[in-house]
C-alpha cells in the first residue's frame, strides 16, 4: 500500500540506526511488524491461566469433555513403494 506520512526526522534516524536499516521503508515496516507482534503477544498473555497443558495421557485420542479443543484433519500422505534391493 502506498501512503504518504510525516515522520519526525530524529525518530526515523534513531530507528534506522537502532535496527541497522538502510531504507526508511524497511524501518517503518519493521516497526509495524513489531506493533502487530506485540498485540498478538498481549492477546496470548490475556489467556494466562485459561489454557491447561499436560504431558499425561494419549494426545491422539480426544478427551470426552474436551469440547473446546481444536481438531485438525489428518494429512493424507501417500506412501511410496519400497525400492527393490540391488544385487
Amino acid at each position: 500500500m502506498r501512503t504518504n506520512i510525516v515522520i519526525d526526522d530524529e525518530l526515523m534516524a534513531a530507528a534506522m540506526k537502532a535496527g541497522g536499516f538502510t531504507t526508511k521503508k524497511d524501518a517503518v515496516e519493521e516497526g509495524l511488524r513489531l506493533l502487530a507482534r506485540r498485540a498478538a503477544y498481549q492477546n496470548l498473555r490475556a489467556l494466562r491461566g485459561k489454557l491447561h497443558w499436560g504431558l499425561d495421557g494419549d494426545w491422539t485420542v480426544p478427551e470426552e469433555d474436551d469440547t473446546a479443543a481444536v481438531r485438525e484433519p489428518r494429512a493424507a500422505y501417500r506412501r511410496k513403494p519400497a525400492r527393490k534391493a540391488r544385487k
